[in-house]
């Protein structure tokens, strides 16, 4: 399970074999079945989930009962809902398994003694957050500037790995669509229109 964190963490520091031996330590797997809830609205969120296999989903259910998805995490990816670990407070997002997963767990206390202890994981959490956030702007501008047929082609673009792996229902609601609506861009792209 930890072949494809040390994988990730190393694209952005160096570590020692000891310094993977500390970390080790710090970490609770777990394994999710297809369905099966990490994480529920109004409960609090207690840790840090880095996915070694399979595919989560983070989403918020509106006053009319729509889900809308938040982000999905598969290999190599990170979920949380980062606002109730970092805060205490109840969730707004739950998280579920889309696949069978196996899942690599940080408590918050773990974390602040692992960036102690090793004091690269605390830029490599920076590099992550910093990224994230770039992410999230991205979204936000796309969201608003971009039709519906330039949102699903920079989705295609810039995440295959999502159209392939992800239910088309779910991409529409990501991209804050109308599964019709991408069903017929899709059709339209296939004919070259």
């Amino acid at each position: 399970m930890f072949d494809v964190l040390f994988s990730h963490i190393l694209k952005k520091v160096s570590l020692t074999e000891e310094e993977k031996s500390t970390i080790k330590s710090f970490f609770i797997s777990k394994n999710l079945r297809k369905k099966e809830f990490l994480l529920q609205e109004g409960e609090i969120c207690s840790c840090l989930s880095f996915v070694s296999k399979g595919l989560l989903r983070s989403y918020y259910i509106d006053d009319k009962g729509d889900e809308h998805m938040n982000l999905f995490a598969w290999e190599g990816w990170w979920s949380s809902d980062i606002y109730s670990f970092s805060f205490g407070e109840s969730a707004q997002f739950n998280i579920d398994a889309l696949e069978d997963s196996e899942l690599l767990m940080i408590t918050r206390e773990n974390l602040e003694k692992m960036t102690l202890q090793v004091h690269k994981m605390d830029r490599y959490f920076r590099i992550l957050f910093q990224n994230s956030l770039a992410t999230k702007e991205r979204r936000l501008v796309s969201s608003n500037s971009f039709t519906a047929k330039e949102k699903y082609i920079q989705l295609a673009e810039t995440n295959p790995e999502m159209i392939q792996r992800v239910p088309q229902n779910l991409i529409a609601s990501y991209l804050g669509l109308a599964p019709e609506t991408l069903s017929r861009i899709k059709k339209n792209i296939a004919l070259g229109k």
